[in-house]
């Protein structure tokens, strides 16, 4: 169970959330919305045990599991093997090498008190499930995607898309009474999609979940926290409705008809008693009544209803690509391995000048890593790239790892800007408030933004770049549907060059690639609609 009460959640010197309350009791399955920046993902934070919270209290009773946006479970885990992650939910990795120094213990020494210690841990470690944990954990791993022998791999060779299902299969395999999950279907193909959903279905526990897929929300939720949080610098509210998604937008879009409504007439209450203080108030036998009516004005005003503002749609377009040669990219066979077997070998192509490149594999097929040794992030075992006449390339990560969390978006903004240009902050905060950044948020640490946010900062971040070919990792990861949209008419609109991998196939329909790559096999293929079949399941 989680109970909050009377929070006050702040970051940066902004107010999230002033005085909220709420429970969440066992087998409740609540969706926490709100638009991009809202400070979801900052609320989350504080309820999943990252941050504390400003005012008031959290209470959380029995175990709960928490994921969140961008967890790193590599790093202080990177020589764990993944396997070992995912038992380490309940313990069983420390079970596992307490067990084996005990037997160790008593092979060398055969005493009494060492075999009664084995055997009483060897009990517990029985009645616990400990000889079972292994293949449900592997279980759990292959129900979200990941194949098994990347199981037997350490952390820190695994995709930032694989360190995920890890982390979510660590999660789901504690058993916890409650789980908080931003985001889980992020890195998810259909496959893997669908059997987190019937588990979702069938978990008995608590479930408070922030996702942008639609399909989750009316599926695993009965419960809505809408965080209305219309502007920056304004404090949110939380607002609760009972029902699915969809029976949400409904109630919502009937309130704030009714909450319009109510405004209106209160203005229109307000402007008339208004122009009687106007008419009145020179002459001095009404001057009495008039005075009366501004103080009846003044109390109308301090409790006057504030009609809801609408979610801001972004408008996007990209500048125009600076001419590059006829040939932006040659790639000849490129082969990489991690610390094992290759995981694509001889990978060869060429792109021309506007032409448009979509990657398919699946999970663990290589599509980021040939991502990255093209954008030179990371070098390739075998084989060799070049760049095409004056091609300036532009990266988007999908792990954001190209963002310095400690600099503010400005900073970034102009890190990137061709140093011709001469760009001056105007121009940049301009740039970033097509994408929904502004005001004192331009200023923030990156490191402070949401999923969302990031996603945002790091398109803007390829806009003033002048680039002329563009290196897509998952680029609509973390936005909400109105972004996506704006986000994939910009780029089919624009006339450079793009390799990209997605598991949108709207995104991919848009964008109308004119091949596709085929990872680990290496085949290149020219584009048609059918290949949209493949691009959610790869």
């Amino acid at each position: 169970m989680l109970q909050v009460n009377a929070i006050t959640v702040e970051i940066g010197g902004k107010t999230i959330v002033e005085d909220a309350t709420f429970t969440v009791m066992p087998r409740d399955k609540v969706g926490l919305v709100g638009r991009n920046g809202a400070g979801k993902t900052t609320l989350f934070k504080t309820l999943g045990g990252d941050n504390d919270p400003t005012k008031g209290n959290i209470l959380r009773k029995g175990g709960y599991g928490y994921l969140s946006q961008d967890p790193r479970a590599a790093g202080q885990f990177d020589g764990r093997l993944a396997v070992n992650h995912i038992l380490s939910g309940r313990n069983i990795d420390e079970d596992l090498i307490r067990l084996e120094k005990l037997r160790i213990g008593m092979e060398e020494n055969a005493s009494e008190a060492n075999i009664r210690k084995y055997t009483k841990a060897e009990e517990q470690f029985r009645d616990k499930g400990g000889y079972s944990a292994d293949s449900e954990a592997r279980s759990i791993a292959a129900g979200l995607g990941l194949k098994p022998d990347r199981l037997d791999l350490q952390l820190g060779v695994l995709s930032g898309g694989e360190r995920r299902r890890v982390e979510l299969s660590r999660i789901l395999f504690a058993g916890s009474d409650m789980l908080l999950l931003d985001e889980p279907t992020n890195h998810l193909d259909v496959d893997a999609k669908t059997w987190l959903l019937n588990f979702l279905r069938q978990y008995r526990g608590a479930l408070l979940v922030i996702s942008h897929d639609l399909e989750l929300l009316d599926e695993a939720i009965t419960r809505v926290l809408h965080l209305d949080r219309p502007g920056e610098d304004e404090v949110g509210t939380l607002v609760e409705y009972k029902g699915t998604y969809t029976q949400y937008k409904t109630s919502r879009a009937d309130d704030e008809r009714r909450t319009a409504k109510k405004a209106a007439m209160e203005s229109k209450e307000i402007d008339r008693l208004q122009t009687l203080v106007d008419r009145f108030g020179a002459k001095a036998t009404k001057a009495s009544m008039a005075h009366s009516i501004e103080k009846r004005i003044d109390r109308m005003e301090s409790t006057r209803t504030k009609a809801g503002a609408k979610d801001r749609v972004m408008k996007v377009k990209f500048p125009d690509p600076p001419q590059a040669g006829e040939t932006v990219i040659t790639v000849s066979h490129l082969s990489k391995a991690y610390a094992g077997p290759a995981i694509f070998e001889d990978v060869s192509f060429d792109l021309g000048r506007g032409e448009r490149m979509l990657i398919l594999g699946l999970n663990g097929a290589g599509k980021t890593s040939l991502l990255r040794i093209l954008a030179g992030e990371t070098d390739a075992n075998l084989g060799n790239f070049e760049f095409g006449y004056k091609v300036q390339m532009g990266y988007y990560a999908q792990e954001h790892d190209n963002l310095d969390p400690h600099a503010n978006l400005i900073d970034h903004m102009r890190k990137e800007a061709p140093p011709q240009l001469a760009l001056t902050e105007t121009q940049l905060r301009g740039y970033l408030g097509m994408f929904g950044l502004s005001g004192t948020k331009v200023f923030q640490e990156s490191g402070t933004l949401s999923g969302g946010e990031k996603t945002k900062l790091a398109l803007a971040m390829l806009m003033v770049g002048r680039n002329n070919l563009l290196l897509l990792d998952e680029p609509t990861n973390n936005l909400d549907p109105a972004s996506r949209e704006s986000i994939a008419n910009s780029l089919s609109d624009w006339k450079g060059a793009i390799i990209f991998v997605s598991h949108d196939p709207e995104f991919v329909e848009r964008l109308a690639p004119t091949k596709v790559l085929l990872l680990p096999d290496g085949e290149v293929d020219y584009f048609n609609k059918s290949w949209l079949d493949l691009v959610s399941l790869a």
